[in-house]
């Protein structure tokens, strides 16, 4: 009895700490929301000089008191969770863990607490809250192309870098000896970087008529480069959307969203090679 008295109160627990369902479900992800941003927006206070001076005491207070509730409900989700080991690896479960330790490690090192803004991240679970599920399938699908294409951008940044070290060591020759910006390869790498990403600080500039031309054939060529992600990462969102669209459609209740290499309907259990002539078959049977 008292066994399954404690399995219904996991259970109990679980359901209002993991699903967004039941109205209670819903009410603690709402509340926990809320506490989230109210604990946030007291550490973005805390760092303003004149609001800590007055009322830093008070935050300090407030940020121990968030801390001690994200830290029970840290250790309630590990207790009411069947596999606390996975929970905690997750993704949600190393966030968790991130937005209460640094409270804690701000007895030994000053400051550490301001990295608890990482607790905005639990916002995510507004997803859950607004049933915006749908969402997080856009988010797979971008994630997917991201994956699909990091080989292509890394042999490109690779590029990039390579050309910014080329550029910097021409800039460095023909300004090197009259401009005082271009002390060194690694200031004409900088220049190099912030003018072929089109930032341009302008805080070193060329004063050459060489050094003019060679910075006007980076500027031009940066444009160009800023394209280059972006239309391989274009590509791999379309192949993935591409792919989705190729999904099977089940014959016996018109759902769709099955893999390519599915044999059988996730809602029916219906078979998904039926063939035209067993369909015309089953016709005239009838």
């Amino acid at each position: 009895m008292g066994a399954t008295q404690q399995r219904w109160s996991k259970d109990t627990v679980r359901i209002v700490i993991f699903e967004a369902d039941t109205p209670a479900g819903k009410a603690f992800d709402v509340a926990l929301i809320v506490t989230i941003l109210l604990s946030v927006g007291a550490i973005m206070l805390d760092s303003v000089d004149s609001i800590h001076q007055r009322y830093g005491t008070y935050l300090y207070a407030a940020e121990w008191i968030f801390t001690i509730a994200f830290t029970i409900e840290y250790g309630l989700r590990l207790w009411c969770i069947q596999n606390t080991w996975l929970y905690a690896r997750s993704f949600y479960g190393v966030i968790d863990l991130l937005c209460i330790v640094p409270t804690y490690l701000s007895i030994w090192l000053a400051g550490s607490q301001y990295l608890l803004v990482i607790r905005v991240l639990r916002v995510l679970r507004v997803f859950r809250v607004l049933r915006m599920v749908r969402y997080v399938g856009e988010a797979e699908l971008i994630t997917q192309a991201l994956v699909a294409s990091r080989r292509k951008i890394t042999v490109f940044v690779a590029s990039v870098l390579a050309l910014v070290v080329v550029f910097g060591s021409l800039m460095y020759l023909v300004e090197g000896g009259s401009n005082p910006n271009f002390a060194s390869i690694p200031d004409s790498i900088y220049w190099a970087v912030t003018t072929m990403t089109t930032v341009g600080y302008g805080d070193i500039t060329p004063t050459t008529p060489l050094g003019r031309v060679l910075a006007t054939v980076i500027m031009i060529m940066g444009y160009g480069i800023i394209a280059v992600p972006t239309g391989i990462v274009t590509l791999e969102l379309n192949e993935a959307n591409r792919r989705r669209a190729n999904t099977k459609t089940c014959p016996d209740c018109s759902v769709e969203g099955h893999a390519r290499e599915a044999t059988y309907c996730w809602r029916c259990g219906g078979h998904l090679y039926q063939t035209q002539a067993s369909t015309s078959a089953s016709d005239s049977a009838e």
